[in-house]
């Protein structure tokens, strides 16, 4: 169970609407390496995996990822909500516009729709936290990315934030991975102990 707290990890108040902008950000809602997955992906992993530590860990990062999820969201809505139907027209924000007014809808800057396709959950525990620790690359890159075209400052003030986080959420996943190999070799799981298969 959680408890939602009515506030973001970061402060969003983006002046001046920009459709263009938010046509790049929304792909950290719903895109390949966005936070939706992110969330799913861990709060799904925590469940089949071996160490309480490393559960922990997931559920801790999975529900963070949500408010990252939030933050995203109101990214979005602050660049859109403003919007008259000209600049829908001439930012080339139509197609958005037609099927989703300016409703938050989780898809990728190239507008692929979110589908359960975009994380993973195996049920190893190492598979898992090496498709974390790629995930959490992917997603850092997908910031800089986006810090290299965007200039608005209250844009890109939380996108800092947020590859900041990405960082972290990296070296926690490495932590966990070496964790999870030494509780792991402790079993002689041949994965770990190649001489097994020689046995």
């Amino acid at each position: 169970m959680f408890a939602y707290e009515k506030r973001l990890q970061f402060p969003i108040k983006i002046k001046n609407t920009n459709p263009n902008i938010a046509k790049l950000i929304i792909s950290q809602y719903g895109g390949p390496d966005g936070e939706l997955s992110a969330s799913m992906r861990y709060l799904a992993q925590r469940y089949s995996m071996p160490y309480k530590k490393v559960g922990g860990l997931l559920t801790d990062i999975g529900v963070e990822e949500l408010n990252h999820m939030e933050m995203i969201c109101a990214m979005v809505y602050q660049l859109t909500r403003d919007l008259t139907e000209e600049q829908v027209k001439t930012a080339g924000f139509d197609a958005y516009y037609i099927d989703h007014t300016k409703g938050l809808f989780p898809q990728a800057a190239a507008g692929v729709p979110f589908t359960s396709l975009e994380f993973q959950s195996k049920g190893d525990a190492l598979t898992d936290l090496y498709e974390d620790l790629a995930a959490e690359q992917k997603a850092r890159t997908v910031y800089d990315n986006l810090l290299r075209v965007i200039d608005d400052p209250d844009v890109c003030a939380p996108l800092k934030f947020l590859r900041a986080r990405e960082i972290v959420h990296f070296q926690r996943f490495g932590e966990a991975l070496e964790m999870t190999k030494d509780k792991l070799n402790e079993h002689n799981y041949y994965f770990i102990n190649p001489s097994f298969d020689q046995k």
